[in-house]
């Protein structure tokens, strides 16, 4: 595996803003009681009190690409399995590692999404490892980790989640002229006819609109995910 680092590509500005807020955290360690001010933050973003004191490997990731201004793209979960589906749903779910990629373990060694037991942001792959940042690790730590492949179900890649969300959407022409023919008809012009083409040319682009607005607050609730059992332990 060569190596890649982190300006592999300078436009993607994603990695960058979500790194320089992650590696800020380095060092921190969790509270009595599992308690850390990422999982107070997902508590209150969710309004449920449970998240308080759960294992916030993927809360801590939600925070951060929460500060960094990039939850659309990055998501915001407390459960492994469903974040990486949601990848998955965004075709933004691949097997080859980058910097700024989303790194998703089975600690058993299996292949399936459903297995997932820990995620952690890759910062950087060299020499056939990933050098990587992780939340709740060696129990306490928010700590850089060198890890092979081998526990590695899949990545998850936040610039390809911003490719499928800012596809330019379909466009509806409002024929400004059949618009003007309504309040000056001419000779020869169907009064009728020209209304009705006028309202079904408004009515089509407030579909267009409400369509976006739709899929906008979509790709952004579907970054929140509130689990109703406990959450899988992180190593």
């Amino acid at each position: 595996m060569e190596a890649v680092l982190l300006e592999r590509s300078h436009d993607d500005t994603i990695t960058q803003d979500l790194l320089t807020v992650v590696t800020r955290e380095l060092g921190y360690r969790e509270k009595p009681g599992q308690h850390t001010k990422f999982g107070a933050w997902y508590a209150d973003l969710t309004k449920d009190p449970q998240y308080r004191n759960a294992p916030w490997c993927d809360m801590f990731i939600a925070w951060a690409a929460d500060q960094a201004g990039v939850s659309d793209y990055v998501g915001e979960f407390a459960w492994t399995p469903s974040h990486a589906r949601w990848f998955e749903q965004h075709q933004a779910w691949t097997d080859q590692p980058e910097p700024g990629a989303l790194v998703f373990f089975d600690w058993s060694g299996g292949d399936n999404i459903k297995g997932i037991d820990h995620v952690g942001i890759v910062e950087k792959v060299e020499n056939g490892k990933i050098h990587t940042i992780e939340a709740n690790v060696d129990r306490v730590w928010l700590k850089r980790k060198v890890r092979d492949e081998s526990k590695v179900v899949g990545y998850g890649l936040p610039r390809k989640v911003r490719e499928t969300l800012t596809t330019s959407p379909t466009t509806v022409d409002l024929r400004p002229e059949a618009v003007t023919a309504v309040a000056n008809p001419t000779r020869g012009l169907d009064p009728t006819a020209t209304i009705a083409t006028a309202v079904l040319a408004l009515a089509l682009a407030a579909s267009v609109i409400a369509t976006g607005f739709h899929v906008r607050r979509f790709a952004t609730s579907t970054g929140r995910h509130r689990r109703k059992r406990p959450t899988p332990t992180d190593s």
